[in-house]
């Protein structure tokens, strides 16, 4: 694993908003739109929570598994890589990156399992299709597995800003962003900064000196911050699964 952020893979493989909302051609010929592909990834990361809850894996793991799904959609299309499979299967991968390895028989038990409440057989996969949509996902990541999450700056940053007693929310917070695209577009520590700022305004609580002396740039740290309050805003109701399902239909199978 890289120690520097700013020297590792991670950094260089940040991308602009408009290099993430950009719907694969093959995408769009089934007529997914740019609302649906973001609807999807939802839908996804959601899914990737579910399955980790049952397989017992910590948070960081979630949160990498979920960045290597959304940065393969950056690269490939949903119509050859089929969300159902990639997001059990960045799961099963990022478990192995972060050292805390699931096995791939009890990853698919769950997914049948998961299949069944969602009643859609094309969730079922099986051990042989989860290792080789690995090696698949491996070359389109161009073998880069590093991840870095704000999860690590967080809770120190929390105490310089005083404010311990909101790390159960600004957690809560950085978890959401995994629903969203922001872990491709920006540094973790200006996430992570965004998510106190959004829990400071919360809890009416007024730090702005302490940002000022962080020398970070404000307008980018506020930036972040609208997006996730526009996130909580257009998803204030998430979302039911069938709604998700619907969009995945357009998808076949």
């Amino acid at each position: 694993m890289a120690a520097n952020f700013w020297t590792s893979s991670h950094y260089k493989q940040l991308l602009d908003q408009e290099e993430v909302d950009v719907v694969p051609p093959l995408d769009k010929e089934r007529g997914i739109t740019l609302e649906d592909f973001k609807l999807i990834k939802f839908h996804m990361s959601t899914y990737i929570a579910k399955l980790a809850t049952q397989v017992k894996v910590r948070q960081r793991v979630v949160a990498t598994a979920i960045a290597y799904m959304r940065r393969v959609y950056t690269r490939k299309s949903m119509s050859e890589y089929d969300p159902r499979l990639v997001a059990p299967t960045c799961l099963y991968l990022a478990s192995k990156a972060e050292e805390s390895t699931v096995q791939a028989r009890l990853l698919v038990f769950y997914v049948k399992k998961i299949a069944n409440t969602y009643n859609d057989d094309r969730y079922r996969y099986e051990i042989k299709d989860i290792l080789e949509m690995e090696m698949k996902i491996l070359e389109a990541l161009n073998y880069y597995l590093v991840v870095f999450h704000p999860y690590r700056s967080l809770t120190q940053l929390l105490q310089d800003a005083g404010m311990n007693d909101a790390t159960q929310l600004t957690w809560g917070i950085v978890n959401d962003t995994y629903k969203m695209d922001l872990v491709l577009m920006h540094p973790p520590h200006l996430i992570a900064l965004a998510c106190i700022y959004v829990a400071s305004v919360h809890k009416e609580k007024e730090n702005m000196a302490w940002f000022e002396e962080l020398r970070v740039d404000m307008n980018v740290v506020k930036n972040i911050a609208m997006d996730i309050l526009d996130f909580y805003d257009t998803h204030r109701h998430i979302p039911p699964d069938d709604k998700g399902t619907a969009v995945m239909n357009k998808l076949g199978r």
